[in-house]
């Protein structure tokens, strides 16, 4: 169980691992020099270099909490570069720490609501449950009864938690040279201190709860597909929403039929497409514990913490990215990634390796209909787990802007592969995203307005 004393003496734990990365890249750089001198290839060498930096890097993000944790989730572009057997037991450590997260004793509990609600906290629940019923890298989540009988969910945060995440991306922003060892083309500050200001939204739940209630607006209690929880009360690090039951998508995965999956993936992929039009807010978290099959078939929506504000002239640039599976000619698509600095100026790529690593990635915007499952998801990874300096991707740049984008992306399309469903994606992002149909699509309000 962890105590609030314990805090500080594992935020220098912390440190001092983050602090461990840049040390050891030097000590491996040096071996590189060395193995040179000797003889040795130089992009042997720098194979060699990459692929224990990367290890390293992988292993500590891995053991850690906190902002060093939440980085590891969200690098999945760094994760799909690498070979199975480094990328394997990061993925099976951050695993391990999100199943085995120690809860908070109740007493902390109390002593946080107390402070949010006031020291009169229990007269405004009904029924309040100390042992919480989910847990996360920043808080933990109770079930309770509220004063007028509702049944509520009641989000509270760790103390401490959030100068620990400020500490730890401080420190993991000046390890931009460490990230660039494996991603040569990546612009690691910009995104680092992008991801910085959305974990700092995500600590305020008072951002958190106006998003849920513009999201709940847009999606409002009739909507026949989707149902967004109300926000019952909210005040300093405590969110109180209401509880919904239902299916979550986890166990849809494992043990749903083939129609049942096809549904609730349908339901899911147009839930994060239609998000930016509906309400300007693209859901930040499309882990498939935040989303419930709800009996009456529509699907439930948890968690808005984590959100990105899409504007209308964004919207536009992102579908007319998305397209470039559409666009035949090779060079349009560098001059479409380099419009939008995936591609950052001065650095060269060639035109038919990016061709051939595009092609599949979109196929799910060109067919009709497209079926998603862990086949398809392997071969594209197996695409990117090559470290030489050849493979184009490593010449790639995730621009600030991007950084949620991405994650709901690569994370959304992982999840779809786990439904191993058939949906039409195409006439989703037709129908609901600007930018992605084509002149003659443009034409056809039926295609765009659905």
């Amino acid at each position: 169980m962890v105590r609030v004393s314990d805090l500080p003496r594992r935020a220098v734990t912390r440190s001092a691992k983050l602090a461990s990365l840049p040390l050891g890249f030097a000590g491996r750089t040096a071996l590189g020099v060395g193995k040179r001198t000797l003889g040795k290839p130089a992009e042997a060498v720098a194979m060699e270099i990459q692929q224990r930096t990367a290890e390293q890097l992988f292993k500590v993000l891995g053991e850690l909490k906190g902002g060093a944790m939440k980085l590891g989730q969200m690098l999945s572009i760094f994760e799909a570069a690498l070979p199975p057997e480094i990328a394997g037991p990061y993925r099976a450590t951050l695993t391990k720490l999100q199943e085995a997260a120690p809860p908070l004793p109740a007493s902390a509990v109390h002593k946080v609501l107390a402070e949010a609600l006031g020291a009169d906290w229990r007269d405004q629940f009904a029924e309040f449950d100390d042992k919480p019923a989910a847990a996360a890298s920043i808080g933990q989540v109770h079930r309770a009864v509220w004063a007028d009988g509702r049944k509520v969910a009641v989000k509270v945060q760790y103390p401490g938690a959030g100068k620990a995440l400020i500490s730890d991306f401080n420190q993991l922003a000046r390890l931009g040279k460490l990230f660039g060892v494996l991603m040569p083309g990546l612009d690691v500050k910009s995104m680092l201190a992008e991801l910085k200001e959305r974990v700092v939204e995500e600590l305020d739940y008072t951002i958190e709860a106006d998003s849920q209630t513009r999201v709940r607006a847009a999606y409002p209690a009739d909507d026949p597909d989707f149902y967004i929880p109300e926000v019952v009360a909210q005040a300093g690090d405590v969110l109180v929403t209401e509880w919904i039951d239902g299916t979550p998508l986890s166990k849809i995965i494992s043990e749903g039929d083939p129609e049942t999956r096809n549904h609730a993936a349908l339901l899911y992929c147009r839930f994060l497409l239609s998000g930016p039009k509906r309400s300007g807010l693209l859901h930040g978290d499309p882990h498939p514990g935040n989303f419930r099959l709800l009996a009456n078939g529509r699907l439930g929506v948890l968690d808005f913490g984590a959100v990105d504000r899409i504007p209308e002239d964004f919207q536009y640039r992102m579908g007319r990215l998305l397209r470039i599976g559409t666009l035949e000619d090779i060079d349009d698509v560098e001059q479409a990634l380099r419009d939008e600095e995936f591609i950052r100026e001065g650095v060269a790529v060639d035109a038919g390796s990016l061709q051939a690593f595009l092609a599949p990635i979109t196929e799910p915007f060109v067919e009709e209909t497209f079926k998603f499952n862990r086949e398809w998801l392997r071969d594209m990874a197996a695409r990117v787990t090559d470290l030489r300096p050849t493979n184009v991707v490593r010449q790639l740049n995730l621009p600030p802007e991007y950084v949620i984008v991405h994650r709901v992306l690569s994370a959304g399309t992982g999840v779809l592969c786990q439904l191993e469903c058939e949906i039409p994606a195409r006439a989703e992002s037709l129908r609901w995203i600007p930018g992605f149909a084509d002149e003659a699509d443009d034409s056809d309000p039926e295609l765009v307005t659905g």
